[in-house]
């Protein structure tokens, strides 16, 4: 395992903060303070250091300062210093011109987004996925996307060709009635090849995070058991040939055109997969239990997660993101929490309102934030 930590974090016109600089020793940090002091746009900054749209989802053009009267965004940028116990690389991105695109640099050269995925590797949980079991399908595939792709990069390439060649396919469809059948033969195909790529990485994620979470026995937090509901994940997992998931991907696709021309978008793929999670004790689908089991089975599976990366010799050790988690477990739970963060040695960032939260937890370092300003607890 490559220890990756993040040792200096600085902002520059970054949501709430004009400009902002952290130092981290490298192990757990804790922030605590009033809402709306920008605790979570601290932890959203460190989302950005790795390719997508951050854990709030956003466009990087409005990740920006915005001061009263101003519509639009401010330029922004977010660097961090990354080390582990052989090296240290600086990486960064932004958006340079309001309203531009986002640009990345490693070591101050320009770089693709996923090149940051080799510095470093971010697994985060917050209150916007509290209500993930309850949500419609579209949020637990981003969930389980984000968790594929910190396990393997290549995942986000594999989902962006695939959503581009449907986007594609289904303009065809839906403007031209008599579109060339070639082009529509050949974005198929292109959607085939993403899509079969996104089941196999979905499934290979989902067993190894399910022989992770069954091993985790001595831990006060209810297991889950996991299902993927997409064909193509279904037959992955019951290891048919990738050759033989991906034709029947093409001629699913070849055969549901009229239908899907009359719906006005596709009905069937990897973009409609859900992830199925059950309470193992209770044999209870997650969204039938009550919010604080849901939450619990939440950070299991994150946790588990992590731990499983923690152990992979080719990559960096996962970094946690865990915002406004503390406040929602019970004491024994809490204890926990902060037992596992110890043991397992890795980066992790938490945020509550309160200080008291975080009592127990050894050997943290604790930063108090409000109005945008930091300061050691």
């Amino acid at each position: 395992m490559s220890r990756a930590s993040i040792l200096q974090l600085s902002l520059t016109d970054f949501r709430s903060y004009a400009s902002a600089r952290l130092d981290c020793t490298g192990g757990v940090v804790f922030l605590f303070g009033p809402n709306g002091a920008g605790k979570t746009n601290l932890l959203e900054a460190m989302s950005w250091l790795a390719p997508g749209r951050g854990l709030r989802g956003a466009a990087a053009a409005d990740a920006g300062r915005r001061m009263p009267g101003e519509t639009i965004a401010r330029p922004w940028a977010v660097s961090a210093l990354v080390a582990d116990q052989d090296d240290g690389v600086r990486i960064g991105t932004g958006v340079e011109t309001p309203g531009g695109r986002r640009l990345v640099r490693v070591d101050g050269q320009p770089a693709q987004p996923g090149r940051l995925a080799q510095a470093v590797r971010l697994v985060w949980l917050t209150p916007a996925h509290d209500r993930l079991f309850v949500e419609g399908a579209g949020e637990r595939r981003r969930f389980l996307d984000r968790l594929v792709f910190a396990d393997q990069p290549h995942h986000a390439q594999h989902v962006t060709q695939y959503e581009r060649a449907i986007r594609e396919r289904m303009r065809l469809l839906t403007s031209d009635s008599s579109a060339d059948p070639a082009w529509l033969e050949g974005l198929e195909i292109q959607a085939a090849e993403a899509g079969v790529r996104m089941a196999f990485s979905r499934a290979r994620t989902v067993a190894a995070l399910s022989a992770e979470i069954a091993s985790r026995t001595d831990r006060p937090f209810p297991a889950a058991r996991l299902s993927l509901t997409g064909p193509a994940e279904q037959a992955a997992g019951d290891d048919a040939p990738m050759e033989e998931v991906e034709a029947a991907l093409r001629l699913a696709l070849f055969r549901s055109r009229a239908r899907d021309a009359a719906a006005g978008r596709a009905l069937s793929g990897p973009h409609r997969t859900d992830l199925a999670v059950i309470h193992v004790e209770k044999d209870r689908p997650a969204a039938d239990c009550s919010t604080g089991e849901q939450k619990a089975l939440l950070l299991n599976l994150v946790l588990a997660q992590a731990a499983r990366l923690a152990r992979d010799p080719d990559a960096p050790a996962p970094i946690l993101l865990l915002d406004e988690v503390a406040a929602h477990l019970d004491v024994n739970r809490r204890a926990a929490l902060f037992e596992e963060l110890t043991a397992l040695g890795l980066q992790a960032f938490l945020t509550g309102t309160d200080r008291a939260l975080f009592e127990g937890l050894n050997r943290a370092q604790g930063l108090h934030v409000e109005n945008g300003a930091l300061s050691p607890a």
